[in-house]
């Protein structure tokens, strides 16, 4: 067992339940802003579509802000998260791949964090699959630290706001987005329908998508990995998406790949 790994998990669950002896509208409020920066900018439009797949180009300013979001998520830094995350792509449900539900929902899921080395600490070896990132020294300084940032935030919000904005804006915070994200792993490779034959179980999920600001179009984004745009129908909502396009329209975000329903890959079914 990854110990400790399990003993933060414990505490994060813990906090997180106590934050309801401990209500406040502001502090909903707080915890909500919190989630859209570090799920939506952190992870979603950072780690994932520019920090992993280069689907578009921002600032070098932006991408170091985008990855201080995604720090406080508690994910792991930016050379952990892009490096498994390519990882996964490389042997999406095949062996090797970190978090396939082949291996068991659970594992999927969780399990796969709670055992074996922690692999977040080990920049070196991450650095292997993740070298565009290594060559910048604040990343691999942030990937050593990457948890500093949740511990300075949570020092600002408890001198502001006392425990409700602690306890909502950390523990409830980062457990609602880590098991948002985790069901991007678990959930999207076992329930929901397939548009594209691609060789991996990837599905798209409604309501993974409306937790993850867009992540849940799994079977998209598989079948497109570089593509910003993970909806491809006009019903499948991407606000990750959507904001990449407004930057776009300000001049900042360039390059935005995007992919077409029709490009590439044959139709098949939906399950």
């Amino acid at each position: 067992m990854n110990w400790p790994t399990v003993i933060v998990l414990i505490v994060l669950h813990a906090g997180a339940v106590a934050a309801l002896f401990h209500f406040s509208w502001a502090a909903l409020g707080v915890a909500a802003a919190l989630y859209w920066m570090t799920i939506c900018w952190g992870i979603s439009m950072g780690y994932h579509r520019l920090h992993t797949h280069r689907s578009y180009k921002a600032p070098l300013w932006m991408e170091h802000f985008f990855a201080v979001c995604g720090s406080l998520t508690l994910e792991g830094g930016p050379i952990f998260w892009v490096a498994t995350h390519r990882i996964h792509h490389q042997k999406s449900d095949q062996p090797g791949d970190p978090h396939s539900p082949r291996d068991g929902a659970w594992w999927a899921h969780l399990g796969w964090m709670l055992v074996g080395p922690a692999d977040h600490f080990d920049t070196k070896r991450m650095s292997k699959y993740a070298p565009d990132l290594a060559k910048d020294p604040f990343y691999v300084w942030l990937n050593n630290w990457h948890w500093l940032p949740l511990v300075v935030l949570s020092v600002l919000l408890y001198a502001v706001g006392g425990w409700p904005f602690l306890l909502w804006g950390t523990f409830v915070r980062v457990t609602v987005g880590l098991h948002a994200t985790w069901l991007v792993n678990s959930a999207t490779h076992l329930w929901g329908g397939r548009r594209f034959a691609t060789r991996d179980d990837s599905r798209n999920n409604w309501w993974v998508a409306l937790m993850t600001f867009g992540e849940g179009w799994h079977n998209n984004h598989h079948a497109h990995p570089v593509s910003a745009r993970h909806g491809l129908a006009w019903y499948e909502f991407d606000p990750s998406f959507l904001q990449i396009k407004l930057l776009e329209k300000l001049g900042i975000a360039q390059s935005v790949k995007v992919a077409r329903l029709d490009e590439e890959l044959p139709v098949e079914k939906a399950a």
